[in-house]
């Protein structure tokens, strides 16, 4: 089945009246479930992703042995000081990361972030979000939005649409980790992030969905948390089970290492997914890991193939010698060299923030962010410039209807650090595609193919 085929038949059916009642119910849809970031509406497009059946099924048998891969240096950087040097941790990651989180898992709840050119099958992952990987309930709910609308009800007379939901296994994936960590009675669970965040309304969602199932939720702030007693508490609410929002960076800042959070995850007072141990492959390093030949007998033959076909050439930016493809290069020169192939990424920031995107840069603004990379505390990564795919999608603008290509990005969710259940998809008219960073929608993924 050509895509092509079912995006054209999707935007033929667009009329201006049956564009203009899909875009009143698509505002009215957001308004009365709260899919804003912040006050930003979440979408801001008449059409959703598609993906047929067997590039879906292409997307997740790739992502396998890269998952083991992941899985691999996770754990022997934490049991190996020396190889955990290369990742970048602070001093005081260091302290967290030793902490057993009760259960055998590094990374239960994570999305990898990647560029798909469908067209060609060229897949690469540019981001491991293994921290704390939002939008599964926003996705979720804008698949129920998108279902009421009236150009869906009219695509679906020709078209099979299968939604890729993912909050049943959010919960599945918490009520796991807390009946290995020790759980016996049903969990009390803690939303934990800052109450300011754009994405609280996504907490809201969330919250509905985990009450339905019968358990006890509430949306907490870290700085509102005592531990007394060997209890982590929010007034007279008893927290057993976290599902952490919050970025540990940010947790350790405002609360610091000693913080209630911290003490009570250490006593295995509480169960906290993701656990401290996600900040390793958080690291935007771990990509860097993977791919540097030194680290090549680490991995067997599907491994080391998924890593040459969708991890980007990636190195952590110091002086040094390497290897590009099958070349030796001296690092520094070569990235002064190649700047328009290149990127520089903070090894640990969120958003968008700090990269420089070498095509989009001159020479001595390139030269400049590359000293800085050498200078800076925290390291930096410069990876490949990959293919950024672009599809068309619908929108009304002034009352008008207007098509054109957005970039897009493809996020799928992972759980239990072994496979994947669902996608996210982000558009925009900039190259970081973040829609943290100001710009941009977020769509929901659906799996189609013809009647």
């Amino acid at each position: 089945m050509a895509l092509k085929e079912a995006i054209d038949t999707y935007h033929d059916l667009l009329t201006e009246e049956i564009a203009a009642d899909s875009w009143e119910q698509m505002h009215d849809q957001m308004t009365r479930r709260g899919l804003f970031f912040g006050e930003r509406p979440l979408c801001t497009v008449l059409r959703p992703r598609f993906l047929t059946p067997e590039q879906y099924t292409y997307l997740r048998r790739e992502i396998q042995p890269l998952l083991r891969a992941f899985d691999k240096i996770s754990r022997r950087a934490l049991a190996d000081p020396e190889f955990r040097a290369q990742f970048g941790l602070f001093d005081w990651e260091e302290h967290l990361i030793p902490i057993d989180p009760g259960y055998n898992m590094h990374t239960p709840l994570t999305r990898l972030d990647a560029f798909f050119v469908t067209s060609l099958n060229e897949l690469k992952f540019t981001e491991y979000n293994a921290e704390v990987p939002a939008a599964s309930a926003y996705n979720d709910v804008l698949n129920e939005a998108f279902y009421g609308l009236r150009v869906m009800g009219e695509f679906m007379r020709k078209y099979v649409v299968r939604p890729l939901p993912t909050r049943h296994s959010v919960m599945h994936v918490l009520l796991d980790a807390y009946r290995e960590w020790g759980g016996r009675e049903k969990p009390r669970i803690a939303i934990l992030d800052w109450r300011e965040v754009p994405t609280h309304s996504e907490f809201q969602l969330f919250i509905q969905y985990f009450r339905s199932q019968g358990l006890e939720c509430e949306i907490i702030d870290p700085r509102e948390v005592t531990y007394e007693n060997g209890r982590l508490r929010h007034g007279d609410f008893h927290i057993t089970l976290i599902y952490k929002r919050v970025l540990i960076t940010e947790l350790i800042e405002r609360c610091g290492i000693d913080g209630p959070v911290v003490q009570a995850v250490r006593d295995r007072a509480v169960c906290m997914v993701n656990p401290f141990q996600c900040k390793m492959l958080y690291k935007k390093a771990s990509l860097a890991v993977l791919s540097d030949e030194s680290n090549a007998s680490m991995f067997d033959t599907r491994e080391l193939a998924a890593i040459k076909a969708h991890i980007p050439w990636t190195r952590i930016v110091q002086e040094r010698h390497t290897t590009y493809g099958e070349l030796p290069i001296d690092l520094i020169p070569f990235m002064y060299k190649y700047r328009e192939q290149l990127v520089l990424k903070p090894n640990d920031d969120y958003g968008g923030r700090g990269i420089v995107l070498g095509w989009q840069t001159n020479t001595s603004g390139w030269e400049k962010a590359v000293q800085e990379a050498l200078e800076s505390e925290s390291p930096y990564i410069v990876q490949e410039r990959v293919v950024i795919p672009e599809e068309p999608y619908p929108s009304l603008i002034n009352g008008r209807l207007q098509i054109y290509d957005r970039m897009l990005d493809t996020a799928p969710f992972i759980f239990y650090g072994n496979y994947v259940d669902g996608c996210l998809t982000r558009l925009s008219t900039d190259p970081l595609l973040n829609v943290s960073a100001g710009g941009g929608s977020t769509v929901p993924t659906f799996v189609v193919e013809p009647r």
